[in-house]
């Protein structure tokens, strides 16, 4: 179970460097132009504040990755970037799109909830 939990945390951690880099460096470019359904006028005038998302997007992917390096000592920082994830997605599909919720917040939960029974078992 230790196993399935943390190949989540990694998974997702893999997702939010592909957000990152979509969002920091392909925000106008026809990958993100895609991603993130925008026209080229619109995004050309946002590719700051997508590099901006990118950024954030960054530093979830490093803290969990941060808490797989930690291994067992690492479950509050795992539990803690999850919980920043499951917030962002929440958020993020009431705002923006109702596919992030598909693409963070379900992921992040089924993670949480492994951690946790890992750490009742």
């Amino acid at each position: 179970m230790s196993l399935a939990a943390n190949t989540v945390v990694a998974l997702l951690a893999l997702i939010h460097i592909y957000i990152m880099v979509l969002e920091m460096f392909m925000w106008d470019k026809p990958a993100g132009l895609r991603a993130f359904g925008l026209p080229k006028e619109l995004a050309t005038a946002t590719k700051v504040l997508g590099a901006n998302q990118g950024l954030y997007n960054g530093f979830l992917a490093a803290g969990m990755l941060w808490g797989l390096w930690l291994g067992a000592e690492g479950f509050g920082v795992k539990v803690f970037f999850l919980l920043c994830v499951w917030v962002a997605g929440i958020f993020g599909a009431a705002t923006a799109a109702r596919k992030i919720l598909y693409i963070q917040t379900v992921p992040a939960t089924v993670g949480l909830v492994l951690l946790f029974l890992v750490r009742a078992g």
